[in-house]
């Protein structure tokens, strides 16, 4: 008898269209509706990204699709059927929508993973938290995976996209080493720090592990897309830390790999490819950014291979 499993697939979500940005930004903002200014400034950055077309959901959506395709093969003539359920922060379908949709559909186990290779309470945490409560009152009994940031197949996909990236400096007239490599996530509350999250630690072994991989010894860390609050964000700013390497070291070309990040999104999208491209041009500095994983087969690969690896660990 094969055994169904239900596998949430969770992420932060984006709207759908330019006309879902306002309930999207109210629910990001915990009920409270942005000022006019404020949304004014979220749908104009979604403009300067999408012109017109809203491509960025579906992208989520072709995620879910290819690791569904990814378990299938893998899972082939096994006991075990594994069925992804999309999961989202902060649209619809939510988390707790996956989750009810199981249990509707009859399963009784599931696991959880989360579209993002690193671990915070404040990120991932936030997301296990939501549908384990979900889950516990829907009667499904589910486990979760935290992390995979070093997962072999990861590490190789995004050194292939390094490289990548690199070649195409060289192929300017660049030499490899001159090109600063500036590996990056998204910036959290300075308070993850004295609360032993391993958030920071996860995501510099994640960068060394690529710089390992790729041959790359010219490289740092740098924050980016950090909330606008009055407490302390993680820091330097990727901002910052190009205006740094321009006056204090005249470094000329720069790779930002953001590796914290899987998907094509506002924070790729508008904070690299826009602001980041703009303080370039001031600093007269080449600035390219990697490739985004979105639904590329080894990324495909790693989440499979987590997925079956924990079903494995818990019914040996």
């Amino acid at each position: 008898m094969t055994t169904k499993v239900g596998i949430l697939v969770m992420s932060y979500g984006t709207p759908e269209s330019l006309e879902d940005v306002e309930a999207y930004y109210t629910h990001i903002r915990r009920g409270n509706p942005p000022s006019p200014e404020q949304l004014k400034e979220l749908v104009d950055r979604y403009e300067a990204i999408v012109g017109g077309v809203f491509p960025l959901r579906q992208n989520t959506d072709h995620q879910v699709e290819e690791l569904q395709a990814a378990l299938d093969e893998a899972s082939r003539n096994q006991d075990v059927e594994f069925i992804c359920y999309q999961g989202l922060k902060h649209a619809y379908p939510f988390i707790e929508d996956g989750v009810e949709q199981m249990a509707r559909d009859g399963i009784k186990q599931g696991i959880g993973i989360v579209l993002a290779p690193h671990y915070s309470v404040m990120s991932v945490g936030s997301y296990i938290k939501r549908a384990q409560a979900k889950a516990e009152e829907a009667g499904v009994s589910m486990e979760f995976i935290e992390s995979y940031h070093l997962h072999p197949k990861l590490i190789e996909a995004l050194s292939d996209r390094v490289n990548a990236k690199l070649d195409l400096f060289i192929e300017a007239g660049a030499k490899r080493d001159d090109v600063r490599v500036l590996f990056s996530a998204h910036s959290l509350p300075e308070r993850i720090l004295a609360m032993g999250d391993p958030y920071v630690d996860q995501l510099m072994e994640t960068s060394r592990a690529v710089a390992e991989k790729s041959g790359v010894t010219n490289w740092q860390f740098t924050w980016q897309s950090a909330g606008r609050t009055s407490e302390p964000w993680l820091g330097p700013d990727v901002l910052d830390t190009m205006h740094k390497l321009s006056e204090e070291e005249q470094v000329k070309y720069v790779l930002v790999a953001p590796v914290g990040f899987v998907s094509d999104h506002l924070e790729v999208l508008y904070d690299l490819d826009i602001e980041a491209q703009a303080v370039a041009g001031e600093l007269d500095m080449r600035l390219q950014r990697i490739d985004s994983l979105n639904s590329d087969p080894l990324y495909m690969e790693t989440l499979s291979d987590t997925i079956i690896t924990l079903w494995k660990q818990q019914h040996a």
